[in-house]
């Protein structure tokens, strides 16, 4: 089982696990139809820590953060989020444990237009039919720099904002597991900067654990450890990783050519 070693949370408690997770895409027509996203992944990650999850296209890294999520459900094995097993739940199960122990963050931020900056944080409260805390909304939104934003709408707000807007909503109802699916994808250099040093912060200052799929080694380098995967398996994985340390392993993954990595084209800057 692939275990975060670092001492600094030797130790902590368990926010995620997954035993021998496997999911296979289009059985049914026959076994040459069917198409093995994942195949037999485990890992176990403390409370507490930053997780990149990287691979080449067709990977699995997505299906992977979908299946740890709760969003799909894995064809085999076992998936624990701070120590719920999401197996075997109905479909209002899961959507009530997603609700209570887990935080979303989209690439395309998913926010609803016609609702303000501070409706869309409080909605998923709303939805989850528990008291809305207005005043800790507030605070998020304060802390992330968006006070003077509370009633804009998002069609009026930058795309580091709109994306800062999305992560105040996975945070306010003190998910236990954060996952990101590629966060910074659509944001500009300054804007990822900003969004990638939120999500430390809501590690080191909050407790949370994050779990971030990117394409990025140097969003990546943000990261406590980065876990690959190549063909659905485990490929490796790298403890306080430098964008350089990343980009020479996506490069034996041959995720791209040296000269064509995003270190290589772009420096070190995001």
């Amino acid at each position: 089982m692939f275990r975060v070693t670092d001492e600094a949370v030797a130790g902590a408690p368990e926010a995620l696990r997954l035993v021998s997770v496997s999911k296979v895409y289009g059985r049914g027509g026959g076994d040459e139809t069917a198409v093995k996203a994942l195949d037999g992944v485990t890992l176990s990650l403390p409370t507490g820590t930053f997780t990149a999850v990287m691979g080449p296209s067709g990977s699995g890294k997505s299906t992977l953060l979908q299946c740890a999520a709760g969003l799909d459900q894995p064809s085999a094995g076992l998936v624990v989020v701070a120590g719920a097993q999401l197996a075997g739940n109905s479909e209002a199960e899961l959507t009530r444990l997603r609700r209570q122990r887990i935080g979303f963050i989209f690439q395309q931020f998913n926010l609803l237009p016609t609702l303000t900056v501070l409706q869309n944080v409080l909605l998923p409260s709303k939805l989850a039919g528990t008291k809305i805390n207005r005043a800790k909304a507030v605070s998020v939104l304060e802390r992330l720099g968006l006070g003077q934003r509370l009633r804009h709408l998002p069609a009026q707000l930058s795309g580091g904002q709109q994306q800062r807007v999305a992560i105040a909503r996975a945070l306010v109802t003190e998910p236990e597991v954060v996952f990101a699916d590629e966060p910074t994808g659509a944001l500009d250099t300054r804007s990822a900067r900003e969004v990638l040093g939120l999500l430390t912060q809501a590690v080191r200052d909050y407790g949370r654990t994050v779990v971030m799929v990117t394409h990025d080694p140097v969003a990546a380098s943000y990261a406590d450890q980065v876990i690959f995967l190549a063909d659905g398996r485990l490929a490796g994985a790298l403890q306080r990783p430098t964008a350089e340390e990343v980009a020479e392993r996506m490069t034996r993954l041959g995720a791209w050519d040296a000269e064509d990595s995003p270190v290589a084209a772009h420096g070190v800057g995001v």
